[in-house]
């Protein structure tokens, strides 16, 4: 599949997308949606995809935040139907039952910002900065940021990044718990690749399991402890349950199937 805003790659099981609009630092505009869309159906109908990086072209920018320029003539109605598919598009990478890590390469602002929260979690260069500057043009985040930082970081500090516009670097964010590890930009993908291939070792119908019960935390509208009963017991009517416990009890490597 050829894509005019993307880039793809798949290599042992790791689907690498990369945002390619170096030249306006890769900034989110309708096009990358719609090609994310693609891309997301593309994951979830192929098998031989085990799990997903999502990074940017250059090393500049991860994303460095919406295209302003589609701004200047949208209604309000306009922007509304924007901010709801940005956060759909989201939605489905927060919730694809498949591991999605953000490879933060440099800025990380306004809608990158957000796209790296709704990946699962996010692994930084040590020359990212991280930051929610809508407040600068008399605007919120509009894809899900206002909800996601507080999520990871906690509210006080999300505020003031908000109402602040302020910037944190790699480090800070690995303070606050905004990414799990920081590394020299050049060691950044085999970082994201290592991680990655230890999970795909694991049994895949449990990765999703643990992606949906994790998730239903930040869900009102369901019992999370509820959701962990039910993905629990139905792990036990899994070939790769049956593997993994006679594995253990064998001493060996356990080969799942996703079944």
């Amino acid at each position: 599949m050829t894509f005019n805003t993307l880039t793809t790659s798949l290599s042992d099981g790791i689907f690498i997308v990369t945002i390619n609009r170096p030249d306006k630092l890769n900034a989110l505009n309708m096009a990358v949606f719609a090609e994310l869309n693609l891309v997301l159906d593309e994951i979830t109908s192929n098998a031989a995809i085990q799990s997903v990086i999502i990074t940017g072209a250059g090393s500049k920018a991860f994303v460095a935040g919406a295209d302003i320029s589609e701004f200047s003539t949208f209604s309000k109605e306009a922007a509304m139907q924007l901010s709801a598919a940005g956060q759909a598009t989201f939605f489905r990478i927060e919730n694809c039952t498949k591991p999605i890590v953000a490879a933060v390469n440099g800025f990380a602002l306004g809608g990158g910002c957000e796209l790296a929260m709704s990946c699962h979690f996010r692994i930084a260069a040590d020359n990212a900065k991280f930051g929610q500057p809508e407040v600068n043009l008399g605007l919120i985040p509009g894809y899900g940021g206002t909800q996601r930082l507080v999520q990871l970081i906690g509210k006080g500090r999300a505020m003031e990044l908000l109402m602040s516009a302020g910037m944190i670097d790699a480090n800070t964010a690995l303070q606050y718990g905004l990414v799990n590890y920081t590394v020299p930009a050049a060691e950044l993908m085999d970082k994201a690749k290592a991680v990655l291939t230890i999970i795909n070792s694991k049994a895949p119908l449990a990765i999703a399991a643990c992606i949906r019960s994790a998730n239903a935390v930040f869900n009102e509208n369901v019992d999370g402890y509820a959701v962990e009963v039910a993905a629990f017991g139905d792990s036990f009517d899994t070939a790769d349950m049956k593997e993994g416990t006679t594995a253990f009890l064998e001493k060996r490597k356990a080969i799942f199937t996703g079944k």
